[in-house]
């Protein structure tokens, strides 16, 4: 089985738009799902979250989809800078003044964690295990520099065997290992990539018979999002941020 997974979309309508376009394009996708955070950022929240509604595509709850729903005191989100961090909360204060009762009550839904079993639940196989950030606590990062040991601990939690894919983002940054059998993968961000390249990232993973990670990205319509940014009472500098694939430049 094939699946394309979607994590961090952050209010991004046009880079969403463009990846499920590329994903249709694939014939050999079974399924489609999120890992979280589909709001954010950008001021699109209410429309993102239609569009993955009318797609009917599942997933689990991102830090910033649970602290938005419940009216948490921040988001849970790291931050590279000062400004960084004033700019989340400034991120924050407007998707909570700006979702809509149904966008809220929908990311109040999500679950925190899905079990996919390619082969069917009626039979012992392999499980894509899906998550925001880890099986504790979706403010904690999963980095690519954690070590073997940390990794083995997050499998321990989730309960992950030889043969099982757990799948995660939060961090907007792709990366793949496999220890021990287990399948470790960050799908990256479709909305807000972090590692200076703008296009949308998602993540097409097989699993079954055989076991596949591919990295895709997606160019999309940049300056409509930027343009709506800029429109909006947001500040400027997110508009920058998806400019510059997260190297906004540096400000004291």
């Amino acid at each position: 089985m094939r699946y394309a997974l979607l994590s961090d979309i952050h209010s991004n309508l046009p880079a969403l738009e463009a990846v499920l376009a590329d994903i249709d394009t694939r014939a050999d996708v079974d399924a489609i799902y999120h890992l979280g955070d589909l709001v954010g950022y950008a001021p699109m929240p209410n429309e993102t979250v239609e569009l993955i509604r009318r797609r009917c595509i599942a997933g689990v709850a991102g830090n910033y989809d649970s602290t938005t729903a419940t009216d948490y005191k921040h988001c849970g989100c790291k931050y590279e800078d000062p400004r960084q961090e004033e700019l989340s909360h400034v991120s924050y204060e407007w998707t909570r003044a700006h979702v809509s009762p149904e966008t809220k009550r929908f990311l109040g839904e999500l679950p925190f964690r899905v079990d996919v079993r390619p082969l069917g639940g009626h039979v012992p196989g392999p499980r894509l295990i899906l998550i925001h950030g880890n099986p504790v606590l979706n403010t904690v990062y999963w980095t690519k520099d954690r070590p073997d040991r940390f990794c083995r601990e997050m499998a321990q939690i989730l309960g992950a065997k030889a043969g099982d894919m757990i799948a995660f983002g939060h961090t907007h940054q792709l990366w793949h290992r496999e220890i021990e059998g287990i399948h470790y993968v960050n799908a990256g961000s479709v909305g807000r990539p972090k590692d200076a390249d703008w296009r949308a990232a998602y993540t097409l993973v097989e699993i079954g018979d055989r076991v596949s990670v591919d990295f895709v990205r997606v160019e999309y319509d940049l300056e409509r999002v930027t343009r709506a940014i800029r429109d909006s009472d947001l500040a400027d500098d997110f508009a920058e941020y998806l400019e510059t694939g997260g190297k906004p430049t540096a400000r004291s």
